[in-house]
């Protein structure tokens, strides 16, 4: 890797545009309850008996609708959204909103099927009557099983023993579900039948968020992977069980992505090519070259190092925040564990420090671990950089290796309150090292992450 690198600058997201989101997505909220008390609810919900429990019902399916939505839209990857908030706090965002609506969806489901019988009919009968003879509940019965499934296979013991390719798979089992809760809402729904406010509302947000997902998630990448021709140049081994993947490609200059951003890639090596795989650029663009590193961990990645020269290559992107956009010149301190080295690898090549102002902490298990030896070499020789190795199994409870649990990352880092702070790695150890830093005094504004989870 040289350092003829292409200088891709792209204009940040205004610092409103988080909070409007924000409001936006709450507003959205209170529009629905709005909605629902305008059809009635309030008063049906005051009045008490049967027709309370059916209001309440309501309320809880058309809240869990709107979050469903709203779910969709937070993984949409919509650019100003994505660059506002951050894919991996999008993802916990999208957890978070997609447990709160199953469990709304539950608590409608519940109430409405006595709520419907008023205490005449035997529950199981009026949910049998309810599914078979109103228009659109069978769809809707279908749709709420597939995304009861997808919160199911969400929960962190069910993902722990799900390989990434059959959880994902599950998981878009989620537009299924919602796609299918739409006839029932427009054919049998009292708030849409009855308000043509509401109507137009939900249209627009159904509208809304299908529309996103086929420009964003379908239509875009489309575009640029045919733009920009990419195809398999060179696979090379970096270590034990990593391998880098060199691309060439057309017209790479005008690809809108930068040093520490990733993309979700397809190769179309045969059997499984349509699932994707997050991995992050290992070097900055460059204007017919891109490369990204590979750590064999499963679940698919092992088929990198097989890949063949020539390979035809579709990428859905560039994602990710944990670019040179918020450096603002000074030191700056990267802290790397295991394949998060990649993207701050790319960063180091990437940003224009001074001479000795960058230090690099790399966690590895091993020596062996430790990749990019050369590339480090030539970065501590020819721009200064300070490399500090921390090799070992990890300490309980601490993100530094046991030979160096007695250290901190103030120690590590003398005045690391000042310079810029970049961390890469897993979830919990990036957690860790972010309470450290904030502990040593790092603002907020000068701390920048990306964690791996899925």
């Amino acid at each position: 890797m040289t350092t003829d690198a292409v200088p891709v600058r792209r204009a940040g997201t205004p610092w409103w545009w988080a909070d409007a989101a924000g409001i936006a997505a709450a507003a959205s909220l209170l529009v629905v309850a709005g909605l629902w008390v305008g059809d009635g609810g309030a008063g049906e919900l005051a009045g008490g008996g049967w027709a309370a429990v059916t209001a309440a019902a309501r309320l809880f399916g058309l809240l869990a609708g709107d979050l469903m939505l709203l779910q969709v839209l937070l993984l949409a990857r919509i650019p100003a959204v994505e660059r506002a908030f951050g894919q991996d706090r999008l993802a916990r965002w999208h957890r978070w909103v997609g447990f709160t609506s199953c469990n709304l969806m539950v608590l409608h489901v519940v109430l409405v099927v006595p709520g419907y019988a008023g205490g005449r009919a035997n529950p199981f009968a009026q949910l049998w009557d309810l599914v078979t003879g109103y228009p659109g509940m069978l769809l809707a019965a279908a749709g709420t099983a597939a995304l009861a499934m997808v919160t199911v296979t969400s929960l962190r013991a069910a993902r722990r023993r799900l390989r990434y390719e059959s959880w994902h798979l599950l998981h878009l089992y989620a537009y299924l579900g919602v796609g299918l809760a739409l006839p029932h809402q427009l054919w049998t729904g009292a708030d849409f039948i009855g308000s043509a406010a509401a109507r137009a509302y939900w249209w627009t947000l159904y509208a809304a968020a299908a529309g996103a997902v086929l420009l964003y998630r379908v239509g875009i990448p489309l575009w640029r992977s045919r733009r920009h021709a990419l195809r398999v140049g060179e696979v090379r081994a970096e270590g034990p069980g990593l391998t880098s993947v060199y691309l060439h490609g057309e017209r790479l200059d005008r690809l809108p992505v930068r040093a520490g951003q990733f993309f979700l890639w397809r190769f179309l090596d045969g059997p499984g090519w349509s699932r994707a795989h997050p991995y992050s650029l290992s070097g900055p663009p460059r204007s017919g070259l891109l490369r990204i590193t590979v750590k064999d961990l499963g679940d698919g990645s092992a088929r990198v190092a097989a890949l063949r020269p020539g390979t035809r290559v579709l990428i859905e992107g560039p994602y990710g925040r944990l670019t040179g956009e918020s450096y603002r010149g000074g030191p700056v301190t990267l802290v790397a564990c295991g394949i998060g080295v990649t993207p701050l690898l790319a960063l180091l090549w990437d940003l224009p420090y001074a001479d000795g102002e960058a230090t690099l902490l790399y966690r590895a298990r091993s020596e062996a671990d430790l990749a990019f030896r050369d590339e480090l070499a030539w970065l501590a020789r020819h721009r200064g950089v300070r490399l500090v190795p921390l090799v070992g199994r990890r300490a309980p409870g601490s993100w530094l290796p046991a030979p160096a649990a007695g250290a901190s990352l103030a120690g590590l880092v003398p005045g690391i309150a000042g310079p810029q702070v970049y961390v890469c790695g897993p979830d919990d150890w990036t957690e860790t090292v972010v309470r450290e830093a904030r502990s040593a005094g790092v603002p907020a504004d000068r701390l920048h992450t990306e964690r791996f989870a899925w």
